[in-house]
Parts: structure tokens; sequence; C-alpha cells
């Protein structure tokens, strides 16, 4: 073997990526879509691997534009998905074809699309307000959120905790915050659950790969299944967001929630592409 070779192995890795799926080859479509819901995301993705997935167009958008329009959201197009009369545009842009997992975990957080925006309605016990119709591309709706502050993001940063990642075969491990959380700190935890003994402030920002509880007001934004878990929860003692988040479907709260459901102990899941809101009263 060359000695240098020494100097550098290939391994096999997984591939964690936000899929970007496109529904209209208009560019100016697609980045004005990607301008508004960055917007409310914030740093939540930032310095995320993209994959472009254009497998439902037969026209190719302005790959160069739309993959500058990612980077200037701090975002990185690492490859694409599209049909074999696309790829030679997609290559000359830099753009290299490239086969991920199509599955709900092997996604990401959210697949980003330009159009509206899954429904959130109330399970039959609770009266939330539906989410408001938005394009979406792979991040909260995008009609504005009168409270929303800084977005959440799942990387370093100051006032930022995060959990280790597990030992592969390892169970997972808990995150558990002992104290209040004020505006501006975000909390991380890879690969497991996240328990904070006491309040999430507005500004404030709780992130979990599995289950989210917060024993006080829930005044922040939770994300839940933040690496795709369809199975996450967030549990409160106290319920009022600014947003909430399972597995990529979000819900922007840009007005009071209804008298049965704010500042209640409270169960939010995901029902499909449907975030379910269900009050916890008398062990219910």
């Amino acid at each position: 073997m060359p000695k240098n070779a020494a100097a550098l192995d290939f391994k096999s890795a997984s591939l964690h990526v936000l899929r970007a799926v496109l529904h209209t080859s208009d560019t100016a479509e697609l980045t004005r879509a990607l301008d508004e819901r960055m917007r409310e995301a914030g740093a939540f993705y930032e310095n995320e691997p993209v994959v472009l997935d254009a497998q439902g167009l037969d026209r190719a958008p302005d790959w160069r534009a739309l993959a500058d329009a990612l980077r200037g959201h701090r975002l990185h197009p690492i490859g694409v998905r599209a049909p074999q009369a696309l790829l030679a545009s997609a290559h000359q842009a830099g753009l290299a074809p490239l086969d991920i997992s199509t599955g709900r975990h092997a996604e990401g957080r959210a697949a980003a699309r330009a159009q509206p925006a899954p429904s959130v309605q109330p399970a039959q016990d609770a009266q939330a307000p539906r989410a408001p119709e938005a394009p979406d591309t792979s991040a909260p709706p995008a009609a504005p959120a009168s409270r929303a502050r800084s977005a959440a993001q799942a990387g370093p940063a100051p006032d930022t905790a995060e959990a280790a990642p597990p030992d592969a075969g390892a169970p997972a491990e808990t995150l558990v915050i002992r104290h209040p959380l004020r505006s501006g700190q975000r909390i991380y935890a890879r690969g497991g659950d996240l328990i904070v003994m006491g309040m999430v402030s507005q500004g404030a920002e709780v992130i979990a790969d599995g289950h989210i509880h917060v024993y006080g007001p829930l005044r922040g934004k939770a994300m839940a299944g933040a690496r795709g878990n369809a199975r996450a929860m967030i549990l409160t003692t106290q319920l009022d967001p600014e947003l909430l988040a399972i597995a990529g479907v979000y819900r922007v709260v840009e007005t009071r929630l209804p008298d049965t459901l704010l500042n209640r102990p409270a169960q939010v899941e995901l029902d499909g592409d449907t975030l379910r809101i269900r009050t916890l009263q008398g062990g219910h």
C-alpha cells in the first residue's frame, strides 16, 4: 500500500438529509416559498444538507439559482433526485444524482414542499384552530406568526445544550434539564428524549429526536421527533406554545389557544400528517 494511502480511508455511513420535494419548476415560486418558510424556521435547519427531489417534475427549474437560494439560507444542497431527462442539467449545476430512502425516518426532519402544508386539526376533545395554509418548504407554515421569535436550530450555539449521540446499539439517553429556560436558550436531545423541569419561556426552543416532556409552562417552541420519529410526543403540564412540531409537521400558534387548551396539561401527537392536541385531565 502506498505510504500516503494510510492517511485516508472510506467507511460506510448512514445519510441523514433534508429532502426538498419540488412540486413546480417555477424557480421564482420555489425561491419565494423558501424565503417565506425559512423566515419562520429561523436557524432550525441551518447547516443541514439538502437533497432536491424533483421526481414529480417534467421540466427542470433553474438548478443553480435554487442551489444559491438554499445556500443563502445556510442550507447545503448536496445532490438531486430527478427523472433521467432532468439529470444532465442538474449535473451541469454541480448537483450529482443521489438516491435516498423515502421513509419518514430517512427524510430527516421534514420533506420540503412548495404546496400547502398539512392541516393541523385538534382531536375530538381539543378544539384548537387549524394551521394556516401556506407553501411548505421544509419549515413551519409561511404565514407570519405574531408570537414567533427566533426559531429552533439543532446545532451548536450560545445558550445551547445537547445530549451526546448514543453509541450504536446502546439505548438512547434522556436529557434532563432541571431549571427553567429563558428566551434565547435552545436545548437539543440528540438521539433521545428531553425532560424539562420548569418553564420553557417565549423565545426558548426545545428539540428532541424522541419525546419532549415539559413539567411547567410550555411557552416557547417544541419540536419532537426531530429526525423523523413520527411516534414522538410532546407533553406539558401547561400548554401555551409559539410553535409545535413532530417529525416535520408544524403548527405555528398565531392566536390565543381556546380555553379548552390554553394553559392546560396537554399531549401533542402525530396522526398521519395531522397534529392532534389532547388535554390531559383526570388521567385521560
